[in-house]
């Protein structure tokens, strides 16, 4: 099977170089769209969501209001399993059918913001109102912008059956993937957009920049076919990414083209819908990822023009297996090079430590940090998105402050960067905070009588010094955050009641 593909491709890339000797002009149209409308982003953007957490309320009203206007068809599709309204925004009057389906996952929202923020867009174009006229005039859209709304209110993956919808499309076990099936047959759309995010630890390849975006045609068979239908999809996604290498040079991947057939983009991709699978990954400084969200708008629009003017049948098939694949050598917090003790030896290793966002109801953002040391040994094949170079440094257990303090508003943050300078990460207190959100917490903090291990062990907490060669502590480490005691304290940086 793979031979027949290699042939496929060889005899496909023979034909296109025979019918052109270099890249047509509406290729750099399409790189202008996403140029454009990556400008234009802020124009566009929907106030009301403004981080990743939003829920199915925050939506229904701008959904309801967006019903008031007579260029969009709004509807309820059906409900979730716990009965919230699952809406089909219908816009444009072209012939090619798009469907566009976003929060399969509850927690994967990125792409929601961008569908919103192309609703005022579709509104209100301003400055970008021929390409908005040459989309809707090309194009029929179908937009189902939180397909998971029972995921989305406790922000987790699965619905409240605990199904993983996108591995439902067979059984349609649940009424979310019963509606996303209906919908698909009842619409037949030529196009379908898969919309999700993946971890911010992806890589495009060995590199160490993370896969900020990465595409993917979904195989119908184990056999990685591509007829017409997967043919479509890949081209376009050689159009989109020339248009993000333009605003991310280096952070597209293409994620595993292995069949999954349990899979709705699959299965999609079988039933005759060419289907463009986008992950939102990780991009350095941007943990509520605005500015993939505008990455996301600029890509969807590039795509739409490229359906609309069937442009795609202009890029080289071949160019989607060069899209570097999706890998995981990235971590939140790499130390390398660095000197630790162990019984009474030295060794001279690298740690990689990931944070984590369990779910809270008293942290401002619904959530706090949590770290843990995932990695000891050689990490020369890894990167962080921050790193620490420990050569001739030490790592040192973080010390526990043992005379209590009395109340949190003792522990000023002058007197917790002393504490950090004097090798401590956790301190004790007599009375815990009862009020105060994790990321108020400069230090870790234990009760008078609790007991704590910050040596360095695996899915352990991360909580440590590193001392530079004249034995005082440069980086202070609380919860997996870094403090450089020779700057300022981070805006990031909080410990834990252990």
């Amino acid at each position: 099977m793979r031979k027949t593909l290699i042939l496929f491709l060889t005899l496909m890339t023979l034909l296109e170089t025979q019918c052109q000797s270099s890249k047509p002009a509406e290729t750099s149209r399409a790189v202008e769209v996403a140029k454009q409308a990556f400008e234009q982003h802020a124009a566009y953007k929907e106030a009301a969501l403004q981080d990743r957490r939003f829920k199915h309320k925050d939506i229904v009203p701008l959904l309801e209001q967006l019903r008031q206007n007579r260029l969009f068809q709004v509807q309820v599709a059906g409900q979730s399993i716990e009965g919230r309204d699952i809406y089909l925004v219908k816009v444009g009057t072209g012939k090619t059918k798009v469907m566009l389906w976003s929060q399969m996952h509850g927690d994967e929202s990125t792409a929601t913001m961008a569908l919103f923020d192309i609703f005022n867009f579709l509104q209100n174009p301003g400055e970008l109102k021929g390409l908005r006229d040459e989309i809707l005039a090309n194009n029929t859209l179908y937009m189902v912008p939180m397909l998971n709304p029972d995921g989305a209110e406790v922000f987790q993956r699965r619905n409240s059956l605990d199904i993983d919808l996108n591995r439902d499309a067979l059984m349609l076990q649940s009424a979310e993937s019963r509606l996303l099936k209906k919908l698909r047959d009842e619409i037949k759309p030529e196009f379908g957009f898969n919309l999700h995010d993946q971890s911010r630890l992806y890589t495009v390849g060995t590199t160490a920049k993370p896969a900020t975006i990465s595409f993917l045609a979904p195989a119908f068979d184990n056999a990685q076919t591509v007829n017409e239908v997967r043919g479509r999809a890949m081209r376009t996604i050689v159009g989109m990414n020339e248009g993000l290498q333009q605003l991310v040079p280096g952070h597209v991947a293409k994620y595993s083209d292995a069949h999954e057939p349990r899979a709705f983009g699959d299965n999609i991709q079988k039933w005759g819908t060419s289907v463009i699978l986008i992950e939102s990954g990780g991009y350095k400084g941007d943990p509520e990822k605005q500015y993939i969200r505008r990455l996301n708008f600029a890509t969807i629009l590039s795509a739409l023009h490229i359906i609309g003017t069937e442009s795609y049948a202009q890029y080289n098939l071949a160019d989607y297996f060069k899209i570097p694949q999706n890998e995981r050598y990235l971590y939140d917090l790499v130390i390398k090079d660095v000197w630790y003790k162990e019984n009474g030896k030295d060794a001279q290793l690298d740690v990689g430590i990931n944070r984590y966002e369990p779910a809270s109801t008293t942290a401002k953002k619904g959530f706090y940090h949590r770290s843990a040391v995932e990695e000891i040994g050689d990490m020369s094949v890894h990167y962080g998105y921050e790193e620490i170079d420990g050569q001739g440094m030490t790592l040192v257990p973080g010390k526990v402050y043992d005379k209590p303090f009395a109340t949190i508003n003792e522990l000023t943050p002058a007197r917790a960067k002393q504490l950090l300078a004097d090798g401590y990460t956790t301190v004790r207190m007599q009375n815990l905070p009862t009020q105060a959100d994790p990321e108020d917490l400069p230090l870790n903090i234990l009760t008078t009588t609790g007991r704590v291990n910050h040596g360095l062990a695996l899915f352990r907490g991360a909580n440590f010094v590193v001392k530079d060669k004249e034995g005082q502590v440069r980086y202070g480490i609380v919860n997996g955050f870094v403090y450089d005691l020779q700057g300022e304290k981070p805006q990031l940086f909080h410990g834990l009641i252990l």
